[in-house]
Formats: C-alpha cells, structure tokens, sequence
C-alpha cells in the first residue's frame, strides 16, 4: 500500500478495520494499517463520559507498558491532558476532533515522566469523535527507537483521523455483538442497500474487491476472464457513479463505520 500522499489510498488503507469491526483481531489490524499510513508504533483508545471518568479501551503496539499507562491515565492522569479541555469544549455529535500537534512542555512534570520518560513516547497525534455522551480518544505514538512524526507522515494521520476515529468508536460500541465480516458486506449489497443496484456479477466483483482481491484473484475465484472483471467493474461504477476502487471503499465506510448514538 502506498500511501505517501496525502489522501492517496486512504479508504483502501482502513478498509480492513472496517471488516475487523468487533473482532478479536481488531486491535492487531489497527495497529497493521496505522503502520502502514504513518509508520506509528502504538495506538490507545480512552473515552470519556460527560465531564466525568475516563477509560482505557484498547492499547495496541510497541509500547510494554501499555496497559499500565492506559491504568494509570484512566485513574487520575487523564485530569492533567491538555487535549481534554479541547475535547469538551469542541464537543458535538459525531464531530471529529484533530488535537494540536504534540509539545512536551504541554504536559506537567508527572504526566511527563510517566508517559513520555518512562515508556520512551517521544511524539505522539490525537484524535477524538463524540457519539451520544461519550468520547472516544484515539492517540497515535511514536517510540525513541522510531523519531518523531516527519511532517508527511502527520499529514497522512490527519487524511485517514476522521475514519480511523470512526471506525474506532463503532467497533468500542460493537465488542459485545460480533458480526462476521461477511455479514457486513452483505449490508452493502442487501435490498436498498449502496450497491443493490447492480448485476449479480457486478456484486461478485465488488464484494471482491472490497476483501483484497487482486483482478487477477477476483478472475480466478470467479472463473471468469481477467477482461471481463474489467467489464463488470467498469460497469458497477458507472452505475455508482464513481471512478476508483477508492470511491468503493469510501462508499463501504459510510455504511459501515459510521458510529451509532448510544442508548
């Protein structure tokens, strides 16, 4: 994947998050593809209710003692992060947040020596989205053996926050009620869905795309001619009236990922 301009590939990047959603092995594709956008080496999700308590629900990456700063910030740290002033007073409904870029001396002299000395954090970007009165605070890492964030790859987080945020927030929401992956894609295709206006082959194709496939892969799954998997899908996007395998997956995020209001 190549994703070294911003906005390039950006939905095909987090594509798999989206069939990970609820998943066991959600917090490993997370982990995989903000690798692959901007080369980040540990992820934390926290939420935040109302003005109240904070959590921490996923910790992924290359950080050992992660679970021990997600304790630690969920306890009492997470009164003296600078980014939760922000997070409340820009909160609205499924709104996403970019949090200002990281400085050291933001932080006071505790939050730093846990956080930043102590677990080797030398520069990290953030993230939040509020669905219903809850938060979820998604930060990304960087560790001393990986440098900081070269501006690029801070440009590449900033493309791909609004989806991972979201998409982050749904699968926090869904953990209890796993769905296959199958069954989401079949959402896409199913009566009044996106994509229920095209031709069972047309749906084959797509539905392949959406997994991964190759067009040498989809030909060979569906025993059909590499030209006519060019046909199908030339076809399928006309009638979606988009022009790129991108589109598509743009087209997957808003029905899958999008965050639902709790209860």
């Amino acid at each position: 994947m190549e994703a070294h301009r911003p906005g390039v590939e950006a939905a095909g990047a987090v594509s798999a998050m989206v069939l990970a959603i609820g998943q066991t092995s959600f917090p490993d594709v997370l982990i995989d593809t903000l690798r692959t956008v901007a080369d980040v080496g540990h992820c934390m999700v926290f939420t935040f209710e109302d003005q109240g308590s904070a959590r921490c629900l996923l910790s992924a990456g290359n950080i050992a003692i992660g679970p021990d700063l997600g304790a630690a910030y969920s306890e009492h740290f997470h009164t003296a992060d600078p980014n939760r002033d922000t997070i409340f007073r820009e909160r609205a409904p499924a709104r996403h947040i970019l949090l200002p870029n990281f400085a050291r001396r933001m932080y006071p002299k505790g939050y730093r020596k846990l956080f930043f000395e102590d677990s080797e954090i030398v520069d990290k970007a953030a993230t939040a989205i509020w669905v219903g009165d809850h938060c979820y605070y998604v930060n990304f890492y960087r560790t001393a053996v990986q440098g900081g964030f070269a501006p690029d790859e801070r440009q590449r987080i900033a493309v791909v926050a609004p989806l991972v945020g979201a998409i982050v927030a749904r699968h926090c929401q869904d953990r209890a009620a796993v769905m296959d992956p199958a069954d989401k894609l079949a959402q896409l295709f199913a009566p009044g869905g996106p994509l229920s206006v095209l031709t069972t082959r047309e749906k084959d194709v797509c539905r392949r795309i959406l997994s991964g496939f190759t067009s040498e892969a989809i030909a060979g799954d569906l025993g059909i001619a590499l030209n006519s998997v060019f046909t199908y899908r030339k076809r399928a996007y006309e009638k979606l009236g988009i022009a790129s395998q991108n589109e598509l997956f743009a087209i997957a995020l808003r029905l899958v990922a999008t965050p639902r209001p709790l209860n």
